[in-house]
């Protein structure tokens, strides 16, 4: 078998796991919510401003950092949100994983 057979069938694997089924599925319920959309879209927004303002070394925003605490105690406080979140990370997770397995198994050329 040869590496890209390999990854094409862990490629599959990955869509048939339970981490990015169940992920996929609360993503699809989160985007067809508009409000619901909306209010996710805006806390990665400013989630990313704040993680772009870390990686280029610039100074944390106290109020920027304070709102994203409170905005992130309001969407998980609806159980939807929480649930999307919570299987985001699991998938995350998963994924970061497989990654680690790769470089690993190839780091004494890296």
């Amino acid at each position: 078998m040869n590496v890209y057979d390999t990854a094409n069938r862990l490629g599959y694997e990955i869509k048939e796991s339970e981490e990015y089924q169940s992920y996929k599925k609360a993503k699809e319920k989160i985007l067809n919510n508009p409000d619901t959309k909306k209010k996710i879209d805006d806390f990665e927004k400013l989630r990313y401003e704040i993680q772009l303002l870390t990686f280029e070394g610039k100074e944390n925003d106290p109020e920027k950092t304070k709102k994203l605490e409170e905005m992130y105690q309001i969407l998980v406080a609806d159980k939807e949100i929480k649930e999307y979140f919570d299987l985001e990370v699991k998938f995350n997770v998963m994924v970061a994983d497989i990654n680690k397995i790769i470089a690993e198994s190839i780091k004494d050329v890296l």
